[in-house]
Order: C-alpha cells, then structure tokens, then sequence
C-alpha cells in the first residue's frame, strides 16, 4: 500500500485555525465565494486541501501544514 499524503477538508480547516467559529460558518463563507484557496474562489467545502495549500477569508491566509 503506498504512502498517502495527508489531506484535511477545507471546512474543517478554517474551523480548526479559528478562520470561522462553527462549521456552519464555514460552510455559509465558502457556498457563498468569500473564501480563496491558493489565490482562486472556491466553493466546495469538502475540497481536499493538501500541505503548502493557502487558504484565504476575511484578509487572513493560513498555510495548511501537517
């Protein structure tokens, strides 16, 4: 079995670095276009952020690292 890189959702990511305070939040962001991942809108809340993956909301940008 190969060796899986990690990946976490992108809801769950702004969750846990405090960019939204409940999921709900995030999910209303992102469905809504407000959140940018490495520089373009995206607004699918599941989408798989990878390590190095930038995300963007409200002027803040987060690194996603593992």
């Amino acid at each position: 079995m190969e060796n899986q890189e990690p990946v976490i959702q992108l809801d769950r990511f702004m969750k846990i670095t405090g960019l939204a305070a409940t999921g709900g939040q995030a999910k209303l962001a992102i469905q809504g276009g407000e959140v940018l991942v490495n520089g373009q809108v995206e607004t699918r809340r599941k989408k798989k952020l990878r390590a190095g993956d930038e995300v963007t909301f409200q002027g803040r940008t987060f690194r996603v690292k593992f």
